[in-house]
Parts: structure tokens; C-alpha cells; sequence
């Protein structure tokens, strides 16, 4: 147990370098979420769900995030900061970074798989500050939802989600290769998402404008060829030219 606990600091640490030691970890609100909600997870699934419920109002007192007892969620999970809400039927992977005011929110449950509300998140992903993740979505391994986006479809692996509603953003190789990128999203000018847009509708015109093109060239009338004209033919014209 203690090499478990040893490996969850460490892999805290390798995302934030903030604390100084491994003990500094054990104060963030998110390291007592987790642990709050592994004791609530088990007494839900005992059907002890008032002792659960009770461990989760405790939990959301103290460290100011709300995680249901129902929800399933894997190794090394990492809330950084607080403010989260995750629901009942949310299901997360291993490696997961949530930062601060995340929602993992349901809908209306005839929308969507029967019983399940809220989304799965695969191994690896992140989710930036103030994103919400809304209904049985599925957020597929190393995938990464920029902040204040809003997600209400599935996302590919390996995919960055930007805006309102959540869509696919090109990443450059350099950003994409690493292993862990702060707040899901490269905090740099040559990816904001405002010029990104503009970008893909110049490629669209520049398409639109090639396609108008080719229409045009074949809605042109086509010069007529002129039949070749043998020996004979310039025989007879000849004599009739003379008459």
C-alpha cells in the first residue's frame, strides 16, 4: 500500500511542479477527495448508501468537490485545484487530470444508454479548467478538452476539444508527442482557436473556388473539330471551282 501511495505522489507531482516534497501533496484537496471517495465507492457498492452519501457530503465540506459515490474511477486520478463535480454514473480511467470547476454532469437518462448519465473518460485525458463533459459521452484515451469547453459528443483518441460546442482543434506534433500537456490545450498564439477558424475557412474558400472552376469548364461549350477531308474531296472541289 505504501508503494501505491509512494507512485500516486510521484505521478502528482510529474504533472504539477508546484510542491516541494511528496508530503506537501498530501495536503491538496484533491489527493483527499479521492481518498474520501474510495471509502464512499465501497460502501456504495455494500448498498450502504446512506453511510456513502454521508462520506461524500464530508468530502465535498472539506475539499470543496463533489464526487458522487457511484462513480468509478481508476489509478492516479488528479484533481488540481477544486470546485469539481463528477456524477453517479461517470466512469474514469487511469491517468486522469481534472483541474479546476470541471463538470462531469449527466442528461436526461431516455437520452442516451439507459442508466448511464455521464460521460467515460479514457486513460490519460485531460480536462482544463471550467469544461463541462455533459451526458454518456465518451472521451477516448490521451484526448484533451480545453478550458471553459463544453463536450456533448464522443471525442477521439487523442483528439483537443476547444469552444462551445466542443471541436477538434489541429495540434501541432511537438505539443501532440508530449506526454502531458497544462490545462489540455498549448498555451501558445499560433493555436488560438479564433485564428485556427479563420484558417480552415480560407481552406474552404480556396476549395469552394476550385470546385467552382471545374463546374464551370464543364458547362463551357466544347470548339467543334472539323472533319478531315480526303484527296477526292479536294479533287471535286477543284473541278467545280474551274466549271
Amino acid at each position: 500500500m505504501l508503494h501505491t501511495l509512494l507512485s500516486y505522489l510521484d505521478s502528482v507531482k510529474a504533472r504539477d511542479p508546484a510542491p516541494r516534497s511528496r508530503a506537501e501533496i498530501l495536503l491538496y484537496p484533491g489527493v483527499w477527495s479521492l481518498a474520501f471517495h474510495r471509502i464512499a465507492h465501497r460502501l456504495y457498492r455494500a448498498r450502504l448508501y446512506f453511510l456513502a452519501r454521508a462520506i461524500n457530503h464530508l468530502s465535498r465540506f472539506l475539499t470543496g468537490n463533489d464526487i458522487h459515490p457511484g462513480a468509478k474511477i481508476g489509478r492516479r486520478f488528479f484533481i488540481d485545484h477544486g470546485f469539481t463535480v463528477i456524477g453517479e454514473t461517470a466512469e474514469i480511467g487511469d491517468d486522469v487530470t481534472l483541474y479546476q470547476n470541471v463538470t462531469l454532469g449527466g442528461t436526461d437518462p431516455a437520452n442516451g444508454i439507459a442508466g448511464k448519465r455521464h460521460p467515460t473518460l479514457r486513460d490519460g485525458v485531460i480536462v482544463g479548467s471550467g469544461a463541462q463533459v455533459l451526458g454518456p459521452v465518451v472521451v477516448g484515451a490521451r484526448a484533451r478538452v480545453g478550458a471553459n469547453a463544453v463536450v456533448t459528443k464522443d471525442v477521439a483518441e487523442g483528439a483537443t476539444m476547444v469552444g462551445i460546442p466542443a471541436r477538434p482543434m489541429l495540434v501541432d506534433v511537438t505539443a501532440y508527442q508530449r506526454d502531458f500537456l497544462p490545462y489540455g490545450t498549448p498555451c501558445s498564439d499560433c493555436f488560438d482557436p479564433e485564428k485556427q477558424k479563420l484558417e480552415l475557412l480560407q481552406c474552404e474558400v480556396e476549395r469552394l473556388q476550385q470546385r467552382l472552376a471545374e463546374l464551370l469548364a464543364e458547362r463551357s461549350p466544347q470548339p467543334r473539330v472539323s472533319e478531315p477531308v480526303d484527296d477526292d474531296q479536294i479533287s471535286l472541289f477543284k473541278e467545280r471551282g474551274r466549271g
